[in-house]
């Protein structure tokens, strides 16, 4: 029988819970949000649904499958937490920008961008996963890019001015990965009504496939089809 896999992808404004691409629960996050109240909010919401494995993807630094720095956007205590101690069931943890990459790869050199309440970001060829963290890059007057491309810079720049910086940015950082192509995801994309050139639009059920991805192993064997750096 195959196993059921739940796939969490926690926001920095709420929790999506999906049980395939297109049965999906939420719940609402914030900076209030501490691992214990995910948990328990996450089994109540949760409730009635069957799964054997968990797939979590967590706005913060992963190294290893465990959280290596509090995220920016939610409560402390998250670093080295053990989510598959607390649900009782096997668990990976990656970073949520890597695991929307993972859902929305189709081959090449690609580059992940999401739109959000900051920045995620991930690099994904030839079966390699590479988180990334371009939020945190120097960029104008003193402030970092996810300022400018998150939430707070559409909120600064108003939208007509905040679609040009994106697509100014995007296109830097194509070129600068080298990438073939650029996925666009994250909150803010559906603001884009015109995309970047060699960029595509992101799918929210991707969030999904890359949970799915990361329980896939090759054929006859246990190892794991995916590498995550």
């Amino acid at each position: 029988m195959k196993r059921k896999v739940l796939v969490v992808d926690v926001g920095g404004t709420y929790v999506k819970l999906l049980r395939s691409s297109r049965d999906e629960r939420e719940f609402p996050s914030g900076p209030r949000l501490k691992p214990q109240q995910l948990v328990a909010k996450l089994k109540e919401t949760a409730r009635g649904w069957k799964f054997d494995y968990a797939s979590i993807g967590f706005p913060a630094p992963v190294r290893r499958g465990r959280i290596a720095k509090d995220p920016k956007h939610l409560a402390k205590g998250w670093v080295g937490f053990n989510f598959a101690r607390a649900l009782g069931i096997p668990v990976r943890v990656v970073n949520d920008a890597a695991l929307q990459a993972l859902g929305s790869y189709r081959g090449g050199r690609m580059l992940f961008l999401g739109l959000g309440t900051g920045l995620g970001s991930a690099l994904v060829w030839d079966k390699t996963l590479i988180p990334l963290e371009l939020g945190d890059l120097p960029y104008r007057h003193g402030h970092i890019i996810e300022d400018y491309l998150g939430i707070r810079g559409l909120a600064l720049l108003g939208e007509k001015k905040w679609k040009r910086e994106v697509a100014y940015a995007v296109g830097q950082l194509r070129k600068s990965f080298i990438a073939d192509y650029v996925v666009l995801g994250g909150g803010l994309v559906h603001r884009l009504s015109r995309l970047p050139a060699g960029t595509e639009r992101g799918q929210n059920e991707n969030a999904f496939l890359g949970g799915i991805r990361l329980w896939e192993t090759k054929k006859h064997s246990r190892e794991l089809k995916w590498l995550v750096l």
